[in-house]
């Protein structure tokens, strides 16, 4: 199964913001309980980063005049780890469970976004898809 059969299924997760918008802004956004990861964009439209829940909550605790003032782009991570439509999900899954990802971006071939992948949504598709394959795998039941 490829990413790109996946996104079509998926709930929409994807959350974006300017690298120069301010940390309260971000705030806002992350606020809802649905969002926990915004995908930082250049006015582009390119990914230049993400800023989580986290991020926030580290900055916030920093003792600093101004801490809430900065730009989003002061503490978004820079180094993304990201996916493709084209790659396979459950390569995707494994470099999220190995990471410790519960979010991975998925972008084009010019890293603008196109939604999130949520690592429970990546294994409950790939369990359906084992399912669907009509078989169990290799594990047996316990009794």
């Amino acid at each position: 199964m490829l990413v790109e059969d996946f996104i079509s299924t998926t709930r929409q997760r994807l959350t974006t913001i300017k690298a120069n918008a301010s940390l309260v802004d971000a705030a806002k956004l992350l606020s809802d309980t649905h969002i926990s990861l915004l995908v930082v964009c250049s006015p582009g439209g390119a990914m230049v980063g993400v800023v989580t829940k986290t991020d926030i909550i580290r900055q916030v605790a920093r003792p600093q005049e101004n801490a809430l003032s900065a730009a989003v782009s002061v503490i978004m991570t820079q180094e993304v780890v990201e996916c493709h439509p084209g790659d396979l999900l459950a390569d995707v899954w494994s470099n999220m469970k190995a990471r410790g990802f519960v979010h991975i971006p998925i972008v084009d071939s010019e890293s603008r976004p196109l939604r999130v992948v949520n690592a429970r949504d990546a294994l409950q598709a790939l369990l359906g898809a084992v399912e669907d394959e009509g078989g169990h795998g290799d594990w047996v039941p316990l009794r």
